[in-house]
């Protein structure tokens, strides 16, 4: 007897193999249809609207939409991402790519409720567990999906359950919107100081003296506007994919990538490794004071830079980031902070190489980058300034950061406990669970 991989759920619940509530949608695209594309965030819709909402310029097929597949409002889709994502419910009718997998729903399926069921985290576990080998850019077959056994309780449960989980995930998804606001104007807030700090310094009465620098066009009297090689050598990382001489001893070496940089802080908590000579090791070896800059990706990522403080014995870094070793290590979180102001992200975005979705800077031009450099005395006084004006921004962005966090942790385990009937959810609600795990995490991030 087969055993099939089950969404384990209440016992009192009927259940069934997916393929007797979903079979695939055989009917090709209807001249009228509309070009649909796929997405984990907002499930299926219209690709214009989806290039609205991302804010993206992927272009709907003009041709050869022929051999696309009907969509039907309520279907439900396997993509590529399914793996990982879950399935997504189609909001509109149209026509998808026949790299998808359609499945219409029968009557023992409402929309509502397995639309939750299905993009949940008990969902996504399962269906890992039952399809092996699966990786980036391979899809689920339907024939994997169709043999998960799948929890089925009455329509009028399923029914009062997605009207639960609509009211509990909006309360809660209204909540991660205000916090995500306040992060912004936290971020944009940290982004001004700093911009006024290394430009115009933090003495609102200091007189200003013209510069003639179209980046940097007044400055106190008594700073003075250097470019960016006079104050420091940049340096090129290591090149993935290179050519070794078998016979050469190599190690395994941590490398930084452009995900690593953030401005004016390192991320450490995913550090690769490359196997690199010893020559290689001593040629791109970090040192302490030195500013790494990233020479390509997004465009607000670009040329953002991070002091290393030498948190690890020996690191390199990978071709994408530069590494800007200051004459003077006094200079070092100066140099950082000046790379992530207004005016540096005017600069490296007219100084790049611009293609469809990535941005990159040359060494050249990275060296031109201007830098306006108060006396020593005064600067080390602004940085003792800035720093005690930011930490307070700093800690409040960091408290906000972990409550979203924790608040989407709890979506998501809402949504396990009611899809699956941990939870009564007529009295969940009304004893006021929610409210309470709520005012928890917002005394979590006061504390």
């Amino acid at each position: 007897m087969t055993n099939f991989q089950a969404v384990h759920a209440n016992p009192s619940w009927p259940s069934s193999r997916a393929r007797f509530l979903f079979r695939p949608r055989r009917e090709k695209s209807d001249p009228t249809d509309i070009q649909l594309t796929a997405s984990q965030a907002y499930g299926v819709i219209p690709q214009e609207k989806y290039n609205e909402l991302s804010d993206t310029r992927a272009t709907a097929a003009l041709s050869g939409t022929e051999s696309f597949i009907h969509v039907e409002k309520d279907d439900f889709v396997i993509s590529l991402r399914t793996f990982e994502g879950g399935i997504e419910r189609a909001w509109y009718r149209g026509c998808i790519s026949p790299a998808y997998t359609v499945m219409m729903a029968s009557d023992k399926v409402n929309p509502d409720f397995f639309q939750y069921l299905l993009k949940s985290a008990v969902f996504i576990q399962t269906l890992q567990t039952a399809v092996t080998g699966i990786r980036d850019g391979k899809s689920v077959r339907y024939e994997q999906f169709a043999d998960l056994v799948l929890p089925v309780p009455g329509l009028p449960t399923q029914k009062q359950i997605a009207a639960f989980l609509d009211r509990e995930t909006a309360r809660i998804d209204d909540l991660i919107a205000k916090k995500e606001r306040l992060v912004a104007v936290l971020t944009d807030s940290r982004f001004a100081v700093i911009s006024q700090a290394v430009t115009v310094g933090l003495d609102p009465e200091a007189k200003l003296v013209n510069t003639g620098s179209k980046y940097i066009p007044r400055i106190p009297a008594g700073w003075r506007v250097w470019r960016l090689k006079h104050l420091a050598h940049a340096f090129g990382g290591i090149t993935l994919g290179r050519k070794l001489d078998p016979e050469e001893t190599t190690y395994p070496t941590p490398y930084l990538r452009v995900a690593n940089v953030q401005a004016g802080w390192l991320n450490l908590s995913d550090v690769a490794e490359i196997e690199a000579t010893e020559k290689e090791r001593k040629r791109y070896a970090l040192k302490l004071g030195d500013v790494l800059m990233n020479e390509g990706g997004d465009n607000d990522k670009l040329g953002r830079g991070a002091v290393w403080n030498a948190p690890l014995e020996t690191c390199i870094t990978q071709n994408h980031v530069f590494f800007v070793r200051p004459k003077d290590i006094r200079f070092s979180e100066w140099i950082s902070l000046a790379t992530n102001a207004r005016y540096a992200r005017d600069f490296f975005y007219l100084h790049s190489n611009q293609s469809t979705n990535l941005a990159s800077i040359s060494k050249t031009n990275l060296e031109r980058f201007p830098i306006a450099i108060p006396p020593l005395e005064e600067m080390q006084q602004c940085l003792v300034t800035l720093s005690n004006r930011l930490e307070l921004t700093e800690k409040t962005a960091s408290a906000t950061k972990l409550s979203i966090d924790r608040l989407r942790e709890y979506r998501a385990s809402l949504i396990t406990a009611a899809v699956t009937g941990q939870i009564d959810v007529e009295t969940y609600g009304k004893s006021g669970t929610t409210s309470a795990t709520l005012d928890q995490i917002e005394e979590e991030m006061q504390g």
